[in-house]
């Protein structure tokens, strides 16, 4: 079985091919000075087939981040999944940006996953032996410290893990991880596969906002 999973909500993009159990090739994409990493993503995914004699009709399966994250990272994401499962028929399975994050707990502590959503906001998730106790959900900052114990072992941004510390609780920042995420989405995708959750048809692939994106609107012109 051919798995191709990516994700670009993040501060990187992050890809990797996988078949059954072995992965073929995985690559972390930083931005450049006149780029943003997700930009890349399309001739990535192009070169790592090409390397590997494989073709996108090869693939059994697409595994994406959803979010919640940046807007334009969800974005291009879902968009370039859905637009490579279209053409081959090719199942995705749907994965949260949260959910990553908790398989970098190598503990056997619940896991408590935040990331900064701005204006006073976090997403918050809680999982516990891989399994989801509390789905991604939009809280007020303030409201952390009462929905986090002792015995979390919890996983944020830079943003959130600065914050915890002025409030006394510990972080692991995840933007010091050197893991490819891609390989998390792999193995989140087995875990699903065991569990035969859904049928995962790639028309049924939505974004996980959580919040809408902000939007500016247009100036009131003036009477002249």
């Amino acid at each position: 079985m051919l798995i191709l999973a990516f994700d670009t909500c993040f501060n990187k993009s992050y890809l990797a091919l996988c078949n059954d159990n072995k992965v073929i090739e995985s690559k972390i994409i930083e931005n450049t000075d006149s780029n943003y990493h997700s930009a890349f993503l399309i001739s990535s995914i192009r070169d790592i087939l090409k390397n590997n004699n494989l073709f996108v009709r090869d693939i059994d399966i697409i595994g994406v981040n959803i979010g919640p994250g940046s807007f334009t990272g969800i974005r291009a994401g879902i968009t370039i999944a859905r637009v490579l499962a279209q053409q081959f028929n090719i199942k995705i399975i749907p994965v949260t940006s949260l959910n990553i994050l908790s398989y970098l707990n190598k503990t056997d502590k619940p896991t408590v996953t935040v990331l900064d959503a701005r204006k006073n906001k976090v997403y918050y998730a809680k999982y516990k032996e891989k399994n989801t106790i509390t789905e991604p959900l939009l809280i007020m900052k303030d409201e952390l410290s009462g929905k986090i114990t002792n015995n979390d072992y919890v996983i944020s941004d830079l943003s959130i893990h600065e914050y915890l510390k002025e409030i006394n609780m510990n972080s692991f920042n995840y933007e010091q991880s050197n893991e490819n995420f891609a390989l998390n989405i792999i193995n989140i995708i087995k875990d699903k596969l065991k569990n035969n959750e859904n049928d995962y048809h790639w028309a049924k692939v939505k974004p996980l906002y959580i919040q809408p994106p902000s939007i500016t609107k247009p100036k009131e012109l003036k009477n002249v």
